[in-house]
């Protein structure tokens, strides 16, 4: 086999590209994955886990220089000093916003695995059925029953701790132990399922934090540090779990700095025949060969590769026959909910720092509930103590002080919004060829925005988290809706969707571009419908469904 020739080329390394590099190489394809980054080593290349705030320059915090040279990472948490490296700079990847665009990226091997929020659900059949039921945009060729099995699977490998709740909204799973709540959320807990005779729910968190050891990997040791790498393995990642599975086999080739420029498409067989990438370091061009492309660069940049394809087949690029690649841009609108304070626990405290927290599913248009707009949320949140760090206005300095510090302070809880965003066909990217980042290549423009729907949401998530803090008898509770910008979620999804018809879709039920049937699509591009929950698991099992579909078909010559 010549060295650019392979059996399967995987475009990027993030949660669905290291899944479809194990997936490949397990089932026997010698497998080339690409990722424009740099490379991080699972552990040695960990910097910053193991370091106290005192460590660093700054206390883990920002400086000037960084508000300066990330004008967009600025806009939200990510800006500090604890993993800048693993965000994108900025002034050598630019891009247009139209309309404001939070865009939160992570260029390296392992892309935002290494730095995803980890909360893992299913999705049900409220999910895949609510376009064709609202009358929005498509139905999704798929129900829950056909994901099902992969959602084990994807589950039983990546390690999510959980309990089993027995929700309809929010199918259970294969978890491992649950991370247990905390005396004041059990107790809140208890009051809402009493109060709203169980039609609402405070659940501990399925998180992509194991809690027992699994496949080499050490049990979470509540750091939560997990943004920063885990040396323990504890929580699910490219490089904790995914790419030694593949590494394994013998199978797989990883290339970082391959900025892949397009996808090379064949008009006489009408499938692609490989990739051409763009050294990050040299500039150089080269060529890579395979009989199967798996598209995994996140759903905007998934999109930048299919829109620079083919160019001279269609205009917009391998996949836009449908006129539908780059549009139905959605994300999870957040910022909103409330908070307050929690009297009558004064002599209970808890130990370490639990990487999750509480989850309240979707309530909303489910049943008798009816609202004025479509879909729903879901909150996240919990209740804690503040420790030696708060600011106590009443106090100067000296002994008392002191004294003060060393004993726990009040407890708080708080719930935060995540709202389902309909995809909306205006809400698109395009290519700028106008602008160019540091390769000469074109950037994405970015013309989205929330629209009347979302903003109801937005008043109830609101007034609902304050009505049932209060009446699980929560003091003082606040509500808050901070400016959202759309991205800010980092659940970027749906500039390729799936669907049943090639005229109103990217892609066909497994996951296979229309226009190139050995061209698959199996990260946040491909969704139909956004959910309200966290779309990652989701795609863990699409991306290993459609892996054992490709190597089947490949088998039958039909690939």
């Amino acid at each position: 086999m010549a060295d650019n020739v392979y059996d399967a080329i995987v475009i990027g390394s993030g949660i669905s590209g290291g899944w479809a590099a194990k997936e490949l190489t397990e089932k026997g394809l010698k497998t080339i994955m690409l990722e424009r980054g740099m490379n991080i080593e699972h552990v040695k290349d960990y910097e910053s886990p193991n370091k106290n705030p005192w460590d660093f320059p700054h206390r883990g915090g920002r400086t000037q220089k960084m508000i300066e040279d990330y004008p967009v990472l600025k806009r939200d948490y990510p800006l500090n000093e604890t993993n800048l490296n693993w965000w994108v700079n900025e002034k050598e990847s630019p891009y247009v916003e139209v309309k404001r665009f939070d865009w939160y990226r992570g260029y390296h091997v392992g892309g935002r695995s290494l730095m995803w929020g980890r909360q893992s659900y299913r999705w049900s059949d409220l999910d895949f059925e609510g376009n064709v039921k609202d009358g929005v945009a498509i139905d999704w060729p798929i129900r829950y029953k056909d994901i099902a099995p992969w959602y084990s699977y994807a589950e039983k490998f990546a390690g999510i701790s959980g309990n089993k709740d027995g929700l309809d909204v929010l199918p259970d799973g294969d978890f491992m132990p649950p991370m247990d709540m905390n005396v004041v959320e059990k107790d809140v807990s208890a009051r809402i399922k009493q109060l709203y005779g169980g039609k609402r729910h405070f659940i501990i968190g399925r998180t992509a934090n194991i809690t027992v050891p699994h496949n080499g990997r050490v049990n979470c040791q509540y750091q939560n540090k997990c943004w920063l790498g885990c040396n323990f393995g504890a929580y699910f990642s490219t490089q904790s779990a995914t790419l030694p599975a593949a590494v394994k086999t013998g199978n797989l080739t990883v290339r970082p700095w391959s900025i892949v420029t397009k996808i090379i498409y064949d008009k006489d067989t009408k499938k692609a025949k490989g990739v051409e990438i763009l050294d990050a370091q040299n500039n150089q061009t080269y060529e890579y060969f395979a009989k199967v492309i798996f598209v995994n660069a996140s759903a905007l940049n998934s999109a930048w590769v299919l829109m620079n394809s083919a160019t001279d087949v269609w205009e917009g690029g391998l996949g836009s026959s449908s006129g539908e690649l780059g549009h139905n841009v959605m994300d999870h609108h957040l910022g909103v909910g409330a908070s307050g304070r929690v009297e009558g626990f004064e002599d209970k405290y808890y130990f370490g720092r639990r990487a999750n927290g509480l989850y309240v599913p979707r309530f909303q248009n489910v049943g008798d509930d009816k609202r004025d707009y479509l879909r729903g949320f879901g909150y996240q949140g919990g209740a804690s103590r503040q420790g030696w760090s708060r600011n106590i206005a009443e106090m100067n300095i000296g002994s008392e002080l002191k004294d003060q510090l060393s004993e726990p302070g009040s407890w708080s809880m708080g719930l935060g919004g995540f709202g389902e965003i309909l995809p909306y066909h205006e809400n698109k990217i395009t290519l700028d060829k106008e602008k160019k980042d540091k390769w000469g290549l074109p950037v994405l423009a970015f013309d989205v925005e929330i629209k009347e729907n979302e903003v109801k949401m937005r008043k109830d998530m609101a007034e609902e988290a304050k009505a049932m803090l209060e009446a699980a008898g929560v003091k003082d509770v606040f509500t808050y809706d901070r400016e959202y910008g759309f991205g800010q979620g980092i659940h970027e999804m749906g500039t390729a969707r799936m669907g049943k018809d090639p005229k109103t879709s990217v892609l066909n039920a497994n996951n296979q571009v229309w226009d190139a049937l050995n061209v698959f699509v199996t990260d946040g591009a491909c969704m139909t419908s956004a959910a309200c929950v966290n779309p990652s698991l989701t795609y863990m099992a699409l991306t290993a469904r459609a892996s054992d579909f490709a190597v089947n078909e490949l088998k039958k010559g039909n690939l």
